[in-house]
């Protein structure tokens, strides 16, 4: 998905948006998780994901976006083994002892929620498990890390101390990025550290966090579909993904269905 390039602050109210929008992708994905199985196909994942979203009343974020592969035209990404991100839900259908990465976005009052899970369907070789389990307690320890004053690396740093305890590749190309009125603002924020320390957190400002781990390698490319992104080794990935607004008492994750974790504090 093609960055955008404002840093900008939110509003109590305008994060109030953000937290519906965010609630209804965290349902979205609860739903589909009871329906990753073998042999349902991914196009069906994202028509079901689709209805949902409109049902809601809110908007499928990604339908639209345009890309290598030129506007992108479903409501998820579906990712599948080697596939990092970027997945087009198609008719294939899921097999037993894959990994099955699902990536969905939704619009309120112009507003958007973002957010990503991973899950082993059935059974497969433990390293598969850790990977999931990894790149989930990654984000909580980026979300952790999203406290005011300080950086973006203190996110990027947290979430790769979990890739390396359990010696997983960190996919470098592509990383988190600022949400709000537009789906991908600044600042960048990648999952592993670098040279600079980043933007300051201050409050109201909106991250969507997302480590991509691997099995092997970080290096990706793209496939022919101009959209698919997969390791260039061949090896298993994992992507999990919250938004989340910076606050004075404390990061507040914004894509939950957890009415207490919902409201915000004062």
């Amino acid at each position: 998905m093609i960055a955008g390039r404002r840093v900008t602050l939110k509003s109590r109210s305008q994060i109030e948006h953000m937290c519906h929008a965010g609630r209804i992708v965290a349902d979205v994905l609860d739903l589909l998780a009871e329906q990753v199985r073998p042999g349902v196909a991914a196009a069906d994942l994202d028509r079901m994901a689709d209805e949902f979203i409109r049902r809601a009343g809110a908007t499928p974020s990604f339908i639209g976006v345009p890309g290598g592969g030129g506007l992108y035209r479903h409501a998820t990404c579906v990712s599948v083994d080697d596939e990092v991100v970027h997945g087009i839900p198609t008719g294939r259908r899921i097999e037993a002892g894959q990994i099955v990465s699902i990536d969905v976005g939704a619009i309120v009052n112009g507003w958007h929620g973002d957010a990503a899970r991973s899950w082993v369907v059935g059974d497969a070789p433990p390293r598969s498990h850790e990977l999931v389990e990894a790149t989930r307690q990654a984000t909580i320890a980026g979300i952790r890390a999203a406290t005011v004053g300080n950086h973006v690396r203190d996110i990027s740093a947290a979430i790769e101390d979990v890739a390396l305890a359990g010696r997983f590749g960190v996919v470098r190309e592509y990383v988190g990025h600022g949400i709000g009125s537009e789906m991908h603002e600044e600042p960048p924020v990648p999952n592993y550290r670098t040279a600079g320390r980043g933007r300051k957190l201050e409050p109201g400002l909106c991250l969507a966090i997302e480590p991509m781990f691997t099995l092997g390698g970080y290096a990706c490319q793209v496939k022919d579909d101009g959209w698919t992104v997969h390791t260039a080794d061949g090896s298993r990935a994992s992507h999990w993904e919250e938004t989340l607004a910076v606050m004075p008492d404390g990061p507040v994750v914004l894509t939950t269905n957890d009415p207490a974790a919902w409201q915000l504090s004062t």
